[in-house]
């Protein structure tokens, strides 16, 4: 019988592998790689485990091409999906992507019913909503991974600017993950003190864009987007869940009365613990964030709407 939880990952590219990666790394739990690729997710299995041995750790880390794999997961982690390519929409984006987690999630409902799912793959706010409606878990199940990227971009941008520890940085960031995110500044603080206590509007403005064009930076600087931050993040997830850290992480999340808002998926603040989603905490904001706030919900909303209607997602 096996004595750690099991989280298995859909998908075995780079993402797919840098999470199992990290999540080695943290000595969390066993690891199912699944991909559809013969022979990736075994190697990339092996690759792993003799890491393992190298640091000492004793974990499973095995690889599959059985979607039904997933059975006996406490945690599935979907990042399989197509990379945005040039000239296509995110709405292009999300229908192609939205077949893929269709499918996953399918066999998730059916083989690893009790699971919690974080779900990794882009448009996330768009995919986190396409895995609700196909697996039927309640919102607390179904995790969007997004905002601990953004906001960790943005406590970068930040503490390198001021030249002070990034644990000195408290910054988050709400709405879409992609280009209508709203970083906050009106709650943001540097060594207890507020950001425009310590930067010029000008200043935050540019750090400000930054972080909206970050992941459009690292793809244009390597070539492919990233992954070893991603990865980063998504253990922290793990942790939180199956150490039931009960940590305020920033995630996409099923809004169901918060900010006035129901049935959209955005990216907020959230407790995240042994259960998932503990409970979604609603920071205050300014009006400019507001107003840049419900753009981006209303926003997602209408490209949901459309995708689920093309994917005949009820």
């Amino acid at each position: 019988m096996r004595g750690r939880p099991l989280v298995s990952i859909v998908g075995s590219g780079r993402v797919g592998t840098a999470c199992a990666l990290f999540l080695m790394m943290r000595s969390l739990c066993d690891i199912r790689l699944i991909d559809v690729v013969q022979g990736l997710p075994q190697g990339e299995a092996l690759d792993i485990s003799h890491a393992a041995s190298i640091l000492g750790i004793d974990l499973e880390i095995e690889g599959s091409n059985d979607l039904g794999d997933v059975k006996g997961s406490d945690i599935v982690i979907v990042t399989a999906g197509f990379a945005r390519k040039p000239g296509m929409t995110r709405e292009e984006l999300a229908i192609e992507n939205g077949k893929i987690v269709r499918e996953i999630c399918e066999r998730v409902r059916e083989s690893a019913p009790d699971s919690i799912v974080i779900v990794v793959t882009n448009p996330v706010d768009i995919m986190t909503s396409v895995a609700l409606k196909v697996l039927k878990f309640p919102r607390e199940r179904v995790i969007g991974f997004s905002g601990i990227l953004d906001s960790g971009r943005y406590r970068f941008l930040i503490a390198k600017r001021l030249g002070v520890s990034v644990r000195s940085v408290e910054a988050y960031v709400v709405g879409q993950h992609g280009e209508r995110m709203v970083p906050l500044v009106s709650s943001s603080r540097v060594c207890a003190q507020p950001l425009a206590r310590t930067l010029s509007r000008d200043e935050i403005d540019k750090i400000r864009e930054r972080v909206v064009k970050a992941g459009e930076e690292i793809i244009k600087l390597k070539g492919w987007s990233a992954s070893h931050a991603v990865g980063a993040g998504v253990s922290e997830l793990v942790e939180d869940i199956l150490r039931d850290k009960r940590r305020l992480e920033n995630v996409s999340a099923m809004l169901q009365g918060e900010y006035g808002v129901r049935d959209v998926v955005a990216e907020v603040l959230a407790i995240v613990g042994r259960d998932g989603i503990v409970k979604i905490v609603e920071i205050d904001m300014d009006e400019e964030e507001r107003r840049a706030f419900v753009e981006a919900v209303n926003w997602i909303r209408e490209i949901t709407s459309k995708v689920l209607s093309s994917l005949n997602i009820v």
